[in-house]
């Protein structure tokens, strides 16, 4: 019976994870659009910083005792980024792939993809590591405030005819995503914690499945709401800026409080992780994800999800 309750209060958590992504998104994206900042940057900035706060609050509400969600959740979340956001989408709609993100954003992600390996060999993600990464976090928000700056200067302003009062909308669905962040976070990785107890199943299997894949779904609703309505640069951006963010900030801040301790086993994980954003460089000349790659990612990560709860 512990079990029922526990599995409608983690849904419940995920739910309203779901939710909480989706107003912070909304709120940011108004706000970024009236000073005028592309679709592309939009969706590596607000976009994926805000479809990255579920998994944020899930990581701080873990902290501590339970920092193999955190790691679970964090590799879980990348890979089920390209999988299954990637994939399913470019099912829905083949997707455009600028040069510019083939040539530099993808790259970047694989560089801190390897960064998070490198800091992993000694057996623990400490708290130093943390700092590391959360500098790195602070050259990334350069690098993009600086795309941005360029990219503003391109756009011509068009929004003279938005009400005045959309920063106070905004910034009103700003707060109230948080809130519901935050509380979905903490029902999510506690009733995860005594589902895993009561079933016998690690907590990292847990992180790398039940809790990457719930709060990875702001990503894919999201992305496939922007793909269809043909912001196919905010739907890339987003998922390339939410795998930067996860590893940079959500590993960064986790292991700033307590440290992540890593487990032999993690690095086959990460391997898959690796293979997935690498997949991404095969549009290099086509500049097109297209079906057949949507079906390739989506099934791949079918398998990745059976072989996890079965090793």
């Amino acid at each position: 019976m512990e079990v029922v309750l526990s599995s409608a209060l983690l849904v419940t958590g995920l739910v309203m994870l779901c939710f909480g992504g989706n107003w912070l998104v909304n709120g940011g994206v108004a706000i970024a659009k009236k000073f005028r900042i592309s679709n592309l940057v939009i969706g590596m900035t607000i976009v994926a910083y805000g479809t990255s706060t579920p998994e944020l609050a899930a990581s701080i509400a873990a902290a501590g005792d339970h920092s193999a969600i955190i790691l679970g959740n964090i590799v879980g979340s990348n890979i089920a980024n390209v999988g299954m956001v990637i994939g399913v989408a470019a099912i829905l709609v083949p997707l455009v792939v600028q040069k510019s993100v083939l040539r530099k954003e993808i790259p970047i992600m694989l560089g801190v993809s390897a960064l998070l390996v490198l800091l992993s060999i000694d057996g623990e993600i400490s708290q130093y590591d943390g700092v590391i990464l959360l500098v790195g976090l602070g050259i990334f928000a350069v690098y993009t405030f600086r795309s941005a700056l360029k990219q503003r200067e391109k756009i011509s302003n068009n929004s003279n005819s938005d009400k005045t009062n959309v920063y106070l909308k905004s910034i009103g669905l700003i707060g109230i995503g948080i809130i519901v962040l935050y509380i979905g976070a903490i029902l999510t990785v506690d009733h995860a914690v005594i589902i895993a107890t009561e079933l016998g199943v690690s907590e990292k299997i847990i992180g790398l499945t039940v809790i990457a894949i719930g709060t990875s779904l702001p990503e894919l609703i999201t992305s496939i709401i922007a793909i269809r309505k043909g912001h196919s640069d905010i739907g890339i951006g987003n998922i390339i800026g939410s795998n930067i963010y996860n590893i940079l900030m959500i590993m960064g801040v986790g292991a700033t409080l307590g440290g992540v301790l890593i487990t032999a086993d993690v690095y086959v994980d990460y391997a898959i992780m690796i293979i997935f954003s690498l997949s991404l460089l095969i549009g290099l000349k086509t500049k097109i994800i297209n079906r057949t790659m949507g079906v390739i990612l989506a099934t791949g990560y079918v398998l990745y999800l059976i072989t996890t709860f079965f090793k």
